[in-house]
């Protein structure tokens, strides 16, 4: 019974999503919008120089094409469905999920690994097929596309606890919306969706090490290009996966702390 909860629960936002195919038509639409200018954008920006900032134009065009893959990842509309976090605590119904089978985390939790499986299935088609049309290049080797891999997965890890906390902000702000556009923006500056953080000032570049947004995807990606080498990362995945046990054990404080606040009138 607790499977058949956990498959019905991971399954809701995809089964949203396959049964709107006017939404799945614009993010396709929407993301081969996004590949085509960011690629063009870089091979013209590389069109007056060989290497900048310890990249070349392969380096940067796939740096790039492969951030706007990897933001599919997390980019499905959870609104529609109206099982948002801030959506129950507008309508006062997040006492609900302190009453189902499964408990609210693990619930928040497989929802979330859903969304990504399924997130995941849209990148993974738009890398193959750039690679086969020679928008990105492929890994150097077996070695380096491992380690992306295994730093991808922590990264994505490390993004669903930076989501979950501002989640959870709901319960003692009721609303999150001006704080998610600003997360959104640091995430998406700092993470190098925007640009890889090599082309920013030495300050920015120490600033953003203090901060769990560039292990979401800036160093999945730099691996990937052999921005950084196979020889640091050891030291990386190790500060992935300090910020996930960190982000953790934090998260769960904080979820023992919302159910207090959580009442229940009538019944």
């Amino acid at each position: 019974m607790a499977v058949l909860h956990a498959w019905r629960a991971t399954r809701v936002t995809p089964l949203g999503e396959l049964h709107a195919p006017p939404r799945m038509t614009a993010a396709l639409v929407r993301l081969t919008v996004q590949v085509v200018l960011v690629a063009s954008l870089w091979n013209g920006l590389y069109q007056q120089t060989g290497t900048t900032a310890g990249l070349d134009r392969d380096q940067a065009v796939t740096y790039a094409v492969m951030a706007v893959l990897a933001s599919r990842l997390r980019e499905l509309d959870q609104y529609a469905g109206r099982d948002s976090m801030l959506q129950h605590m507008h309508f006062g119904t997040i006492v609900y999920w302190y009453l189902r089978p499964l408990p609210p985390q693990r619930y928040y939790a497989l929802r979330a690994l859903g969304e990504q499986l399924y997130g995941f299935a849209w990148a993974l088609t738009g890398y193959v097929l750039c690679l086969a049309v020679g928008v990105v290049e492929p890994p150097e080797s077996a070695a380096v596309a491992g380690v992306f891999a295994l730093s991808l997965l922590l990264g994505q890890w490390v993004m669903y606890y930076v989501m979950l906390v501002l989640d959870q902000l709901c319960f003692w702000t009721l609303r999150n919306g001006s704080a998610m556009m600003i997360l959104i923006f640091a995430q998406n500056l700092m993470s190098g969706v925007y640009a890889p953080l090599w082309f920013f000032p030495d300050w920015f570049i120490t600033l953003s090490g203090f901060l769990p947004f560039q292990a979401t995807l800036n160093v999945p990606l730099s691996l990937y290009i052999g921005r950084i080498p196979l020889s640091d990362a050891p030291a990386q995945l190790a500060v992935q996966a300090a910020w996930v046990v960190a982000l953790a054990l934090f998260t769960r404080l904080l979820w023992q702390r919302a159910a207090r606040r959580v009442i229940s009138q009538g019944g």
